[in-house]
Order: structure tokens, then C-alpha cells, then sequence
């Protein structure tokens, strides 16, 4: 591990944004037509790493880290997104979501941005890079 990715971790795990209890947020491989509802447990920290999807090259899709958000009186959390192959982890981006993202073919998924507890637009990310794309209509 390198010292920039320890000094980040540290950074990150400084600020409550580490890792922990499993049971909350969505699970491996679901998916919600809405952000993952927080409700009562607004206090608790973020959610663990979760595996939403598998690529037909075998890279992984897994929700990371995560913030909180709220709108119209209720909670949710935004998960960001994070492509895994061969043990190299490429992050997305500034694209927070808190639906399951939908793998399109081989080198592209399709990821909605999260906004005020609802789907906003959607992101072409490319496999390869993690680089997110806004989709045009």
C-alpha cells in the first residue's frame, strides 16, 4: 500500500467515514428504485463495501464510500462507486448514487446520480477508467 492511500484511509477513517456494520444500506447484487433509506439510523456510520454487480470481463461493481442526504423530511445515503479486476480498484468519480448501477456490455455501466434522496441523471462509466459520462437523451 502506498503512503498516499494510508494518509487517505487515515484521512477518511478520521472523519467517521470508515467502514462497519454490514446489515445496513443495500445488499450485494439489490437494487432500489430509490435511494437506500437511512431512517432511524441516521447516527450510525456509513455502511461496509457491498458488491452490486459483476461485469461480463469479471470486474467487480462495488458500492464504497458513502454520505448522508435528506429531503422532504426523510433520510437516505448515497453510495459512491468503485470498479474492481485483478486487484486494482478504480474509483468513479463525484458520482454518488443510491440505486444499483445497471452494466449496459462489456466496457460501460449506466449509474444515476443521487440528489435530495432521489435518481438524477444518468452517467455512462466507462470499465476501463471509471470515467463517468452524462447520458444524452
Amino acid at each position: 500500500m502506498t503512503a498516499r492511500l494510508l494518509v487517505g484511509a487515515a484521512v477518511l477513517g478520521g472523519l467517521g467515514l470508515g467502514c462497519s456494520d454490514r446489515s445496513a444500506g443495500t445488499k450485494a447484487g439489490g437494487g432500489r428504485a430509490e435511494a437506500a433509506v437511512v431512517g432511524d439510523r441516521a447516527g450510525a456510520p456509513p455502511t461496509a463495501d457491498s458488491l452490486v454487480a459483476t461485469a461480463p470481463r469479471g470486474e467487480e461493481i462495488w458500492f464504497t464510500l458513502a454520505r448522508p442526504d435528506s429531503a422532504d423530511g426523510r433520510q437516505c445515503l448515497d453510495r459512491a462507486i468503485e470498479i474492481r479486476r485483478n486487484g486494482a480498484r478504480v474509483p468513479v468519480p463525484l458520482l454518488y448514487t443510491g440505486t444499483s448501477p445497471e452494466i449496459l456490455n462489456d466496457t460501460t455501466l449506466r449509474a444515476r446520480l443521487s440528489n435530495d434522496c432521489r435518481p438524477g441523471d444518468a452517467y455512462l462509466v466507462d470499465l476501463r477508467t471509471g470515467r463517468p459520462v452524462r447520458e444524452r437523451p
